[in-house]
């Protein structure tokens, strides 16, 4: 493995110090910031919404879902130690109050059961899954009907363009069909140097 790769795989299961690094940076950078807010404005937050969030990382988009969120639940999973740590951190007032629950691992091993979620969200996560399609299955198999999915990308790689953005959104939208989603709407977030899109989605 090469130190760019090395580097890039940091933001993928970040761990040690330049995973430490890797969730600051995602904390701070504002594009990350922007990105993670405008998710949670499309889903609409409501004060009795139940929100999983997969892939937290460091935690900062469920600390804002927290402050729209006051008799719901908030969860979250994650593969990351590293981020776990810092996500509690940052969460630990809802974390003591009861109102957000963090948990390590992947969605095929999240501790929950029935159809609890009607808000489902996830950030620049979707590009890591081995089995996109099955992971929105399990997703599916948790939401309320008429529970709302966003799945936001925002390409990172070395000269992306929208159109990088754009080809994404194409293949998540198919991949939800495949898991039974019937209902979508596309949504860009024009940003510098490139968009970030996402495909939200309704268990129907």
């Amino acid at each position: 493995m090469s130190i760019q790769q090395y580097l890039v795989s940091q933001f993928k299961r970040p761990h040690g110090l330049l995973g430490e690094l890797a969730g600051y940076t995602m904390s701070s950078r504002p594009s990350n910031i922007r990105r993670n807010q405008w998710t949670l404005e499309l889903l609409d937050l409501q004060p009795g919404d139940h929100l999983l969030e997969v892939g937290f990382g460091p935690g900062l988009a469920i600390e804002n879902a927290s402050k729209l969120i006051n008799d719901g639940l908030i969860i979250g999973i994650d593969h990351s130690n590293t981020m776990m740590l810092q996500a509690s951190r940052r969460n630990k007032l809802g974390i003591q109050q009861g109102k957000i629950n963090l948990y390590l691992g992947s969605v095929e091993t999240l501790p929950v059961t029935g159809r609890l979620f009607n808000k489902i969200m996830s950030a620049n996560v979707v590009q890591f899954w081995k089995d996109p399609v099955s992971t929105f299955k399990i997703l599916r198999s948790l939401m309320v009907e008429g529970g709302m999915i966003a799945t936001t990308y925002m390409p990172r790689h070395y000269g992306a363009t929208s159109i990088d953005a754009s080809n994404k959104a194409d293949e998540i939208i198919k991949q939800l069909k495949l898991a039974g989603f019937t209902e979508y709407v596309l949504e860009e977030l024009k940003m510098e140097p490139v968009s970030a899109i996402s495909v939200l989605a309704k268990n129907v």
